[in-house]
């Protein structure tokens, strides 16, 4: 089996080792997929995670949200980040009125509890009412960056409360729709479409988000600068896991399957131990990506 290493750099740089003449790029390029294409959508992937994450934080049962508190002893929200209400905070909402939230991250680099370093805006809009249990919230990037990735566009989330049962409590089941593009700092454009459902399976309503565990299913298409689309399906749950962090990624499990162009590959993040590897693969060549969050 032919093995090379991706780093998880900003030039997202291919760094082979051979076994052959014949084992560069130019051989993925041939099978329809870039071997630092599957480092693009990991980088994406953990940028969809914290931005979901930082999104539902800052709703509490203030703003009419069920199932949430008003503070934790411990936030994702970074202590440099600015955020504000309108109407005010301090000032009931009217049911059925708007809520905008924006959570302002300055212009230098905010950088959240997992090391990941944002700039710019995060605008929030959702409807005050208090009795219901699903909530649908809309958010957009104002001049936003994840880790010098330039975000745009706006995704929105709807919010259920599940049933308790006998196995769990009740806890928030929340469904992304993505409607966004990223330029990455060597002004490669990806728009991601589609759908992710994030589930906590572990630690909620817990004080500390060390021991935080989220499930991810879903699908979505990425158009790449070269105008290719690629389906991509969550065929293993993806597993968080925030203990994993700092030692390692907080992406410890789960297959992504992606096709294009009639060809498939996939993207393992492991059986669900803390380490800072995936595996890409495809037609048989295997390709460890080292992974920083």
């Amino acid at each position: 089996m032919k093995i090379k290493i991706l780093m998880f750099s900003t030039v997202l740089s291919l760094l082979a080792m051979s076994c052959s003449k014949e084992d560069n790029s130019d051989v993925i390029d041939k099978q329809y997929f870039k071997a630092d294409e599957a480092v693009v959508n990991a980088k994406l992937d953990i940028m969809n995670d914290d931005l979901s994450q930082l999104v539902e934080e800052n709703l509490t049962t203030d703003d009419g949200i069920t199932g949430k508190s008003t503070q934790t002893a411990q936030t994702f929200s970074p202590a440099c980040a600015t955020i504000s209400r309108v109407p005010a905070f301090g000032t009931t909402p009217t049911v059925g009125s708007l809520i905008t939230k924006t959570i302002d991250f300055g212009t230098v680099g905010c950088p959240l509890p997992n090391g990941n370093v944002l700039k710019g805006k995060i605008v929030i809009t959702f409807i005050y009412n208090p009795s219901a249990t699903t909530h649908t919230i809309n958010y957009q990037f104002v001049n936003f960056y994840h880790n010098a990735i330039l975000v745009n566009g706006n995704k929105t989330f709807t919010r259920v409360m599940s049933a308790a049962t006998a196995a769990s409590t009740s806890h928030p089941i929340v469904t992304m729709n993505m409607d966004m593009t990223a330029t990455f700092p060597d002004g490669r454009i990806f728009t991601r479409v589609g759908t992710r459902v994030r589930e906590i399976i572990a630690g909620y309503g817990n004080a500390s988000l060390s021991d935080n565990v989220y499930q991810v299913t879903g699908s979505w298409t990425t158009t790449y600068p070269n105008a290719s689309v690629q389906t991509s399906t969550i065929t293993t749950p993806i597993i968080v896991k925030f203990s994993c962090y700092p030692q390692s990624s907080i992406l410890s499990k789960g297959i992504i399957t992606f096709e294009r162009n009639g060809k498939t590959a996939t993207l393992d993040y492991g059986n669900g131990t803390c380490d800072n590897l995936a595996v890409f693969t495809i037609n048989g060549l295997t390709f460890n990506i080292v992974l920083n969050n």
